[in-house]
């Protein structure tokens, strides 16, 4: 969880609901499978298959998050369309790489940004942020030369 989330003020009330609350494992398995409309075995399957991993309990026991309920719906959906368990566990590990990579091109992007800026002075000596490819008035394009 990050630093942000964990800041925030949460459980107030039904209209206020905690950032980490889709990743809570609050539900048991029971509630899970009429959640996602499978039967409970089914859930314990995808668990030994690792296409779902639930929290467990000290003693155990599965709890299921609302994330981990969409998950399930969504191996119900594959399922539906004809893709069997292995084609699922594929399409599932390569969502979540895409995932992965699209929060790190994120991060790649904001980081470019801020290389991108070039601060400069002004003549009253106020600091100035130039967009980038933007010339210095007067700069030719050399170091160290001027028009």
């Amino acid at each position: 969880m990050s630093a942000r989330r964990a800041s925030r003020v949460t459980g107030q009330g039904l209209g206020f609901l905690a950032d980490d609350a889709a990743d809570r494992a609050v539900y048991v398995i029971s509630v899970a499978a009429e959640l996602a409309g499978m039967h409970p075995q089914t859930l314990r399957q995808y668990d030994r298959l690792g296409l779902v991993r639930p929290a467990r309990t000290p003693g155990r026991g599965r709890r299921y998050s609302h994330r981990d309920v969409e998950q399930l719906r969504r191996i119900q959906a594959l399922s539906q369309e004809g893709v069997n368990l292995e084609g699922i566990a594929r399409i599932l590990a390569l969502e979540a790489r895409l995932e992965d990579l699209e929060d790190e091109n994120r991060l790649l992007r904001l980081r470019h940004a801020a290389v991108q800026r070039i601060f400069a002075a002004a003549a009253d000596g106020e600091v100035q942020v130039l967009a980038a490819g933007r010339r210095f008035p007067g700069a030719t394009g050399r170091p160290g030369t001027q028009a």
